[in-house]
C-alpha cells in the first residue's frame, strides 16, 4: 500500500478550497482502498461505530447552519446499513463475551455515550461544510474496508500535517 497526501491547507478561502478538494479526493480514492486492518476485526467494528456516531452527532450539531448535512447523513446510513449493523453486532458480541449479557448493554451504552460526547462540540478539525462534503462522498463509497479506512483518517483528534489517503 502506498500513501499519498498533500500539505495541510493554509488559512482562508484558498485553504478551504484545498481542504475540500483533498476531502473529495479522499472519498473517491476510498473505493480502491487496501485496508490497513482486516475486515471483521473488533477494531474495525469500533471504528465504524465511532464513524457513525461522529457523523450523527455532528449532523445534529450542524442542522441549524447553512451546511446542514442531515440528508447526506441519511444517505450514508441507508447506503451502509448492513456494514453499520454488522459492526454494532460485533461490538455487542465482544462486550457480551467480556461482561455477560446484562453487562454488555450497559457497557455499549457507556461506550456510545462517550463517543457521542467526544463530538458534541463538533469535529475537532472539520467544519460543518467539510463534514457535509465528506458525508456525501462516503454515502457513495462501497465496502466495509473502505469505511474502516475512512474512519481511521477522519476520527483523529488532531489535524495531521497531511490529510493522506491510501490506494493500491
Amino acid at each position: 500500500m502506498t500513501v499519498f497526501g498533500g500539505a495541510a491547507p493554509g488559512s482562508g478561502r484558498k485553504g478551504m478550497n484545498s481542504l475540500l478538494g483533498i476531502a473529495a479526493s479522499l472519498a473517491v480514492a476510498l473505493a480502491a482502498v487496501t485496508p490497513a486492518q482486516a475486515a471483521g476485526s473488533l477494531g474495525g467494528a469500533e471504528k465504524l461505530r465511532r464513524l457513525d456516531i461522529m457523523l450523527m452527532v455532528t449532523s445534529l450539531r450542524c442542522r441549524t447552519t447553512a451546511d446542514n448535512f442531515s440528508a447526506e447523513y441519511g444517505r450514508f446510513t441507508s447506503s451502509h446499513m448492513a456494514e453499520l449493523n454488522q459492526a454494532s453486532d460485533q461490538l455487542r458480541a465482544d462486550l457480551a463475551d467480556r461482561y455477560g449479557a446484562g453487562g454488555s448493554a450497559r457497557a455499549l451504552d457507556r461506550i456510545s455515550t462517550v463517543m457521542a460526547n467526544d463530538y458534541g462540540q463538533g469535529h475537532p478539525w472539520l467544519s460543518c461544510h467539510e463534514l457535509k462534503t465528506v458525508t456525501s462522498d462516503l454515502a457513495e463509497v462501497r465496502g466495509r474496508e473502505s469505511l474502516v479506512e475512512a474512519a481511521e483518517q477522519l476520527l483523529g483528534a488532531d489535524r495531521a500535517p497531511e490529510l493522506a489517503y491510501a490506494r493500491r
